[in-house]
């Protein structure tokens, strides 16, 4: 039996995540890996695309064409969405969202119902002051834990997995961080649980129905994430 560990990319690799982008294998000029001939006259190879304003071979603009994203930015010149697939219809996420505060939302009722801790105080103003407050931590807590483990754990949340989508970190494809799923879940559910439920959700998460070239919620953004499709 070999010692020897397994190589990057197999399926017994602990470093392997199957939803990193796919980097293109290195250029050659031949079959041993040479490099082509200079072209573009006696001065040598001419320019990369984006120098002195030149465009891309698909006109994209300076950083290498606009890839099918229409992106580009400065992710060392690339298009940080390629290789990856494409990203998740908006409408798609509003539904995996409704699932998921669906599904998040019954545990905080139920739990909210458990724990009446001013049951015992007869003053009505200080009950219901106290009852929002109760339960806004309660959601808080519960919907930004659920989005943290499940998007650090997969990318996936059920709505997400339901409706075949999945959060990727944009520079590189790869499934979110610990930190990175809380930063993202604590801006999209801390306005949601304490303040301004409905406005906050259609804000937050209708932007990507604008954002451009990337389709970002304002959570996407902070966390520096996208949501792309699985299938």
């Amino acid at each position: 039996m070999s010692t020897e560990p397994p190589p990057p990319g197999s399926a017994d690799s602990p470093d392997d995540d199957r939803f990193r982008k796919q980097q293109p294998p290195p250029s050659g000029g031949g079959p041993q890996g040479t490099p082509p001939p200079p072209q573009g006259g006696p001065y040598g190879t001419p320019p990369p695309y984006g120098s002195n304003g030149s465009t891309g071979p698909h006109g994209g603009g300076p950083y290498g064409g606009a890839g099918p994203y229409g992106g580009g930015g400065p992710y060392n010149g690339t298009d940080p969405l390629a290789g990856m697939p494409p990203l998740a219809d908006s409408g798609k996420r509003v539904l995996a969202r409704i699932i998921d505060m669906v599904i998040v939302g019954v545990v905080v009722w139920l739990l909210s119902w458990a724990f009446r801790t001013t049951q015992y105080n007869v003053d009505t103003n200080r009950i219901e002051y106290s009852k929002s407050v109760g339960q806004s931590v309660i959601a808080a807590v519960l919907y930004i834990a659920y989005d943290t483990v499940m998007i650090a754990r997969s990318g996936q949340t059920f709505g997400k997995r339901l409706l075949n989508m999945r959060v990727a970190n944009l520079v590189d494809g790869s499934t979110p961080s610990v930190q990175t799923a809380l930063i993202r879940a604590a801006v999209l559910w801390l306005p949601f649980a304490f303040c301004c439920a409905c406005v906050w959700t259609a804000i937050c998460g209708g932007w990507s129905f604008f954002d451009k070239p990337y389709k970002q919620g304002l959570h996407d953004k902070a966390a520096k994430t996208v949501e792309v499709s699985t299938v």
